[in-house]
């Protein structure tokens, strides 16, 4: 299915290949991995950054994977894969002692670990390759890309099937968006700045999801030492706990996702609202590990040592605004959502735990016209996770973790990218060449069927004596 990237002297192609996927995170490593046991199918991935790198910004030491080792990039749809996680700790020599931790949860460093030791594995895998634009050819009825690498040399390449998997933004609200670049940290930034947080004398992290119950958590300890007082603001009404509970989790499977596929966008919309807490929540772990902190400050304060700076948690507090005072300190004009009282919180610097949003794909300007989105701009998706483009565009484009809104809260769980990548890979060949789980959950999440109750009842009737 390969050609050998020579046109008819219309354009000069560096590599004509079945599928391009543009991205190199945890989703496309994984539909790299899958496809490379598809004997015949010429897929690459480019990623522009020139090395793997996961979450950088937010990689304390003791941080784990919210996921069980399970989702990696393959096992749950090809558990004897050779790039499993189970592979990679038999090849760096750790799995009795990964075996004994009894830990179902790698940390987040050694999951990290593990996706670099897959990609070093996957020949199909490019780094320091960015795609500028993207065009169609009608006459070869391929995508053309125009890439630079990262010592400068230009490229164009074209496939037949596209993949989107350029994952997410940092986003900050409108509320603090105008504070300078010295008055606020977006948590995904906390390391490269950890210098600047750790001088302040008052620190805000605003927002109460993982990446700020984690900025907190740093923060605290650092009071501990002497460091900066710590306020944490969220609008949420407590500072709530992810939802894991194992039928919630359900949501998450593959059964769900056709479900909630099937559903008028209305109402996805509002299930995706309603779901929050899956997947903005906080881990249990680190909201034991921050009260844990706050107790040792009582217990340190009876010390003989000076005293430590004030800690503040304030839930139901909505930031309306931000500016700077004559002197130079960050006010946030805040709204208790409760009572609707309005006051002025003080601070050197905030930090923006403020979530992230789809990172545009400038790239596919040139096409732009022929990408169907809904009212609000947002792809307009099928089941099998490709978008829907106008003519005269044949090729397919197919997207992973751009997707919550048409699949639900699993969009961006990895959990759900095996399957994702199955499916895919079984859409551009045309064929199964990876089984799909069938049954996936307990719960039932459509109405049942015309008479199906009736039958129930007359089943149950046939089996008493």
């Amino acid at each position: 299915m390969t050609g050998d990237g020579r046109s008819d002297g219309v354009d000069r192609l560096d590599g004509v290949h079945d599928v391009v996927a543009i991205g190199g995170g945890p989703f496309n490593l994984g539909l790299a991995a899958l496809a490379s046991r598809i004997a015949g199918l010429d897929l690459v991935v480019l990623e522009a950054r020139p090395e793997l790198r996961w979450h950088a910004g937010v990689m304390f030491d003791d941080a784990e994977l919210q996921l069980p080792f399970l989702a990696d990039l393959v096992t749950l749809i090809d558990p004897t894969h050779p790039l499993s996680f189970l592979a990679y700790l038999r090849d760096v020599d750790r799995m009795y002692a990964f075996y004994i931790r009894e830990q179902f949860h790698p940390t987040r460093r050694e999951y990290e670990d593990y996706l670099r030791w897959a990609s070093a594995r996957l020949p199909a895998v490019r780094f320091a390759h960015t795609v500028e634009a993207i065009t169609w050819n009608a006459a070869r009825a391929w995508f053309t890309l125009d890439v630079v690498r990262g010592d400068g040399g230009r490229l164009r390449l074209a496939a037949r099937d596209l993949v989107i998997g350029i994952g997410t933004e940092a986003s900050v609200s409108p509320a603090l968006a105008d504070l300078p670049p010295a008055r606020l940290v977006h948590s995904g930034d906390y390391l490269p700045r950890r210098r600047d947080i750790e001088r302040a004398d008052r620190v805000t992290v605003v927002g109460s999801g993982q990446s700020g119950a984690e900025a907190v958590l740093a923060l605290l300890r650092k009071n501990l030492d002497g460091g900066p007082a710590v306020s944490w603001l969220t609008r949420s009404a407590t500072f709530a706990p992810l939802d894991y509970t194992k039928l919630t989790l359900e949501m998450t499977t593959p059964e769900y996702l056709r479900y909630f596929h099937g559903l008028p966008q209305e109402i996805k919309d509002r299930r995706v609202a309603e779901h929050w807490q899956h997947y903005k929540g906080i881990s249990s772990q680190t909201l034991e590990r921050i009260h844990d902190l706050l107790y040792q400050r009582d217990l340190y304060q009876r010390d003989l040592r000076p005293a430590l700076a004030p800690v503040e948690l304030r839930a139901g507090v909505a930031v309306e605004a931000a500016a700077l005072d004559a002197r130079g300190d960050v006010v946030l004009t805040c709204r208790h959502r409760d009572s609707g009282a309005v006051f002025e919180h003080r601070t050197a610097l905030v930090i923006a735990a403020t979530g992230y949003r789809e990172r545009p794909p400038r790239f596919l300007a040139p096409i732009a016209e022929h990408v169907a989105r809904d009212p609000r701009g947002r792809y307009r998706v099928r089941l099998d996770h490709s978008i829907e483009l106008a003519a005269p565009i044949t090729g397919r484009i197919f997207v992973a973790n751009a997707d919550l809104h048409s699949h639900g809260v699993a969009a961006p769980d990895l959990g759900i990218g095996a399957y994702r990548n199955a499916t895919i890979l079984n859409t551009i060949t045309g064929q199964e060449v990876y089984a799909l789980p069938r049954r996936t959950a307990y719960s039932s999440f459509s109405h049942p069927a015309p008479g199906a109750a009736e039958r129930t009842g007359r089943r149950a009737q046939e089996r008493c004596p």
